[in-house]
């Protein structure tokens, strides 16, 4: 029983180190706690005959430790879904919600004895949320930024002339929407996209130099 509790500790203590170090709500110690929560329950079923006498788990009880798991992930759920929040037009907490439920199963693997999948498993988890984290921000890929931008009404930049500036700075437009607010003023809002995260410091820059722009938001998307 100590070598389930231990190594539950020491695998949920691992991930949740991960997450720690790069400032995420749900660390160590939450990690944790999931992982040897996990790892409790399911030694209840796994060690019934501990606790239970033989012959009323034999000739009674007929105990399916699939169940206990079901409940387990099922209510590791609402955890998960503590640490998701919206922040303006991004998601975040996605990720940290992922480590939370493969924690929990990972506990649930040494609950049961299954310590070789359950390492593998451990490893798995720390290599996606380290390694992978490197591979993620090397790889090309496409980054979708929310974009409003205000003018006075007889001070608007024309969208043909709008649309040649963004390209200038290496976005392009996924799409328009167009808004007239009370006090007299025009609003483009947008989504536009670029390859380059630092595009959008370009794009910020050349808004606040322009004295035409009265108001400008720029939220890009992402976990």
């Amino acid at each position: 029983m100590i070598i389930h509790l231990g190594g539950a500790l020491l695998a949920g203590g691992a991930i949740g180190l991960e997450r720690s170090f790069h400032g995420r709500p749900a660390g160590f110690r939450t990690h944790a706690l999931v992982c040897v929560a996990s790892s409790l329950l399911m030694m209840v079923t796994f060690f019934q005959s501990r606790w239970m006498p033989a012959d009323v788990v034999n000739e009674t009880v007929r105990a399916d430790p699939t169940r206990m798991a079901q409940g387990i992930m099922t209510g590791i759920g609402f955890l998960g879904a503590g640490v998701i929040f919206k922040e303006g037009f991004s998601v975040r907490g996605l990720t940290t919600a992922a480590s939370i439920w493969i924690t929990a199963a990972i506990g649930i693997l040494i609950g049961v004895g299954f310590y070789f999948p359950a390492l593998l498993a451990t490893l798995a988890t720390l290599g996606i949320l380290s390694v992978f984290r490197h591979i993620e921000a090397v790889m090309p890929g496409q980054c979708y930024v929310h974009h409003n931008i205000t003018f006075a009404r007889d001070r608007i930049i024309p969208e043909a002339e709008l649309r040649t500036l963004l390209q200038q700075q290496g976005f392009a437009i996924a799409n328009t929407s167009y808004r007239l607010l009370e006090d007299d003023r025009f609003q483009y809002r947008m989504v536009i996209r670029t390859g380059r995260i630092d595009n959008v410091a370009r794009l910020t820059e050349l808004w606040r130099q322009n004295p035409e722009v009265l108001e400008f938001c720029i939220s890009p998307t992402g976990d």
